[in-house]
């Protein structure tokens, strides 16, 4: 499925506790794959534009848990955990993500080949649309999904 718009520009949809996040990377999909997947890359990228990461475990598969700490701008540390529920190369992973006590939400990522270029769709579903509506607005999420956007974008670049 193509996406309509040009490439290295971040659309966001909210449909009902849905937040949909789309975007067409210059990568080929393998490259734009590996780098949602291997340990060496994810802590590079991961997160909105001046937060860092320290991971305490990784382990990308079916049934795998990738926990880290996200260190904020402002000094804050928030502990997060990946429950991958199903990966399939190169096209699709679906996980968990919370805090490691409880599930805040369900991710799917889905990669689209196209040509040279990669269409990546991120579909992340809350428990509720009030759920949702609360973190769009106290953590910023649509800010943040496209700020991690673009750090995707320039280590692809670095990486290619």
């Amino acid at each position: 499925m193509s996406q309509a718009h040009a490439p290295n520009e971040t659309n966001t949809a909210i449909e009902g506790p849905q937040l949909k996040v789309t975007r067409t990377f210059n990568a080929p999909r393998e490259l734009v794959y590996k780098v949602w997947t291997e340990p060496e890359h994810l802590p590079h990228w991961w997160g909105p534009s001046g937060f860092t990461i320290t991971t305490q475990a990784i382990d990308v598969k079916e049934g795998g848990r990738w926990r880290f700490v996200m260190h904020g701008p402002n000094g804050a540390d928030y502990d997060n955990q990946i429950r991958y529920l199903e990966v399939v190369r190169p096209e699709r992973i679906v996980y968990a993500h919370g805090d490691g006590e409880s599930e805040d939400f369900r991710v799917t990522v889905t990669f689209a080949e196209r040509g040279q270029q990669t269409d990546l769709t991120m579909v992340m579903t809350f428990p509720s649309v009030e759920a949702l509506e609360k973190t769009v607005r106290e953590v910023g999420a649509i800010e943040g999904a496209k700020s991690t956007m673009d750090r995707l974008a320039a280590h692809l670049a670095e990486t290619a």
